[in-house]
């Protein structure tokens, strides 16, 4: 019989703070002692000969071997920070992982705020791309409704603010510690 994996999934365009809440994430969950894996799935499809538009698939297939590997040495729950479109893909999230319950969290900047990060983050050949599609990807996920929740994480706010305040809407943590 396979188990529950509660799967906390990142969501937001580029520049929304997905990887950086991703892993203040993960510091608080060490900090509490809560057994867990955490992973950039961007990084699962960076290759070349490049795949399928994204690496969709390629990511999958690499979850699904990795996952095993997590679980094995203690993990018990999954956050992972990848762009979600569409309700219709968590299921091949259930597919890679069986047992997989997943949450999307949408995270949520201005135009400005993700740009002026993106300065910073793409230094190189990729900034241009970047900043063009940030404001389009916005207006996609606005639209798609793919979140079962969103939060702030404009500037202003702490990045553990952000984080808890995440980590505290799916029942893991409390807000205040």
């Amino acid at each position: 019989m396979v188990g529950k994996v509660p799967m906390l999934i990142f969501s937001g365009s580029m520049g929304a703070g997905k990887t950086t809440v991703l892993s203040e994430a993960s510091d608080l969950l060490i900090e509490a002692g809560i057994a867990h894996a955490a992973i950039d799935l961007d990084w699962l499809t960076v290759m070349y000969p490049e795949q399928e538009a994204y690496g969709q698939e390629l990511m999958l297939k690499n979850l699904a071997a990795v996952w095993p590997i997590y679980a094995a040495e203690g993990a018990e729950r999954l956050l992972v920070a990848r762009v979600v479109e569409n309700r219709d893909e968590l299921q091949s999230y259930r597919e890679a992982i069986p047992g997989a319950e997943p949450m999307v969290c949408l995270l949520s900047a201005s135009i400005e705020t993700m740009k002026q990060r993106l300065l910073v983050r793409e230094p190189g050949t990729f900034q241009k791309e970047a900043l063009d599609s940030s404001e389009a990807l916005v207006a996609i996920l606005e639209h798609a409704h793919a979140e079962d929740f969103r939060v702030d994480n404009d500037a202003g706010r702490s990045i553990t603010e952000v984080a808890r305040e995440v980590l505290s809407r799916v029942g893991w943590l409390p807000l205040h510690p």
